[in-house]
């Protein structure tokens, strides 16, 4: 039959699956009719000089469509049969509609289109999905370092963008406009075409030198301040005077400093992955992605008793916002910063837990482990020693926790609180 809008509306639904017919005057238009109550055209042929059969959908008998003209029109045989028609020239001329269809598609995503795709879609070496952290960097920065580029095609983002936005980071912060140049170019990447690769317009930065050099950092609590710092969070988590909030901030702060943990994998803590009866808990998806259980120091025993005992939801250490968890602890380390007489973050209890470690002379191996510090390459860790339950090293971090308790009765007996004197 000839298809025609009164002859479409005719031909009966499918009891189930499509059914599909051709028009009698233009081969290779046709129309598809589905049980679900759809009609959709579509244009077939095959591509001269390839031989490939193509068949690619037009659009659904009724939905509205722009013309020519610009004009918004609902979408009948009549025009849907011109539309085929432009189409099936085109197979006869070479020419492959549907590639170039996918190719508008794909030049038409745009950076947040791409970025949303990534967080869902890609998969680590192991196969697993990005870490919540990492999904938080990248929506961090594509909201703000390139919040005017978020809804511009991806494939317009030049080498001159690139290093013009970049240099603009940089002055306000070296290491983020790092982080969030290597984000861009892993997007990009994942949204080039794997047979015609696009030339990745980051790689201005590397050609040009102009990647920041990041200095490496080495605070810590000065030893001889830990007491301090320890009775201070003491007094903060059972201040009654304190807000619940304060308190969590103390808590988790005390946590840093007796694990050496990374803050999320304090802060996404949850209560199915700590043991307190075998004093160990849990990281299931850690930076490596190598699950590890780690000994658990006695010291933190009655400030996690406390927390379970009020818990209001499966996270240790609760956020502000009912049923999340904390999402930084500002307060605790302006106090932590003040006593030690620098500026902190929660990442150099890290490394004040390492110093406390080394000045007891624990072996540095154990002290990677125990931080979960593994790099590729070290054949004693990746070969000879178990890396996956480290409760075996419950002696060396009951050592640390000891010295730290110590310190702080070593400080209230002393009675003196140390003076900052950069103030």
């Amino acid at each position: 039959m000839k298809l025609t809008k009164t002859t479409v509306e005719s031909i009966p639904f499918p009891a189930t699956g499509s059914a599909i017919h051709y028009d009698d005057e233009l081969p290779g238009f046709g129309v598809r009719i589905w049980s679900s109550k759809k009609r959709s055209y579509f244009a077939q042929g095959r591509v001269k000089g390839e031989g490939k059969q193509r068949r690619i959908t037009i659009g659904q008998h009724g939905e509205l469509i722009k013309n020519s003209k610009n004009e918004v029109v609902s979408l009948t045989a009549e025009i849907a049969r011109k539309l085929a028609m432009g189409f099936i020239a085109s197979f006869n001329d070479g020419t492959d509609p549907f590639e170039e269809k996918k190719l508008a598609k794909k030049k038409a995503l745009t950076l947040h289109d791409v970025a949303a795709d990534y967080c869902k879609n890609r998969r680590t070496k192991k196969g697993g999905a990005l870490t919540a952290k990492t999904v938080r960097d990248i929506e961090r920065h594509i909201k703000s370092n390139f919040g005017d580029w978020a809804d511009k095609p991806i494939i317009k983002i030049t080498s001159e963008n690139c290093r013009d936005r970049f240099e603009k980071i940089s002055k306000r912060s070296p290491a983020q406009a790092n982080q969030a140049f290597r984000i861009l170019r892993a997007l990009i990447n994942y949204s080039s075409d794997e047979e015609n690769p696009r030339l990745n317009p980051v790689s201005t930065l590397s050609k040009k030198g102009l990647w920041n050099q990041n200095k490496a950092k080495s605070g810590a609590i000065p030893l001889e301040k830990i007491g301090f710092v320890w009775n201070m969070l003491q007094d903060h988590r059972t201040n009654p005077a304190l807000l619940p909030t304060a308190q969590t901030g103390a808590d988790i702060v005390l946590f840093f400093l007796l694990t050496g943990c990374r803050w999320s994998e304090a802060a996404e803590l949850t209560w199915d992955l700590i043991n307190l009866n075998a004093s160990k808990w849990s990281i299931p998806d850690p930076k490596n992605h190598n699950p590890v259980i780690l000994p658990l120091p006695k010291a933190t025993h009655a400030m996690l008793t406390d927390r379970s005992n009020s818990a209001t939801n499966n996270y240790v250490f609760t956020g502000r916002i009912e049923g999340q968890h904390i999402k930084e602890a500002r307060g605790t380390m302006a106090e932590v910063s003040k006593l030690a007489g620098l500026h902190l973050t929660p990442h150099d209890l890290r490394r004040t837990f390492i110093a406390i470690g080394i000045k007891l002379k624990i072996e540095m191996w154990k002290l990677k482990l125990l931080t979960y510090h593994i790099s590729k390459g070290d054949v004693t860790l990746d070969h000879y020693t178990e890396i996956t339950n480290l409760t075996y090293l419950s002696g060396e971090i009951e050592q640390i926790s000891a010295w730290i308790v110590e310190q702080g009765k070593i400080a209230a007996a002393d009675n003196v609180v140390p003076i900052n004197k950069a103030a």
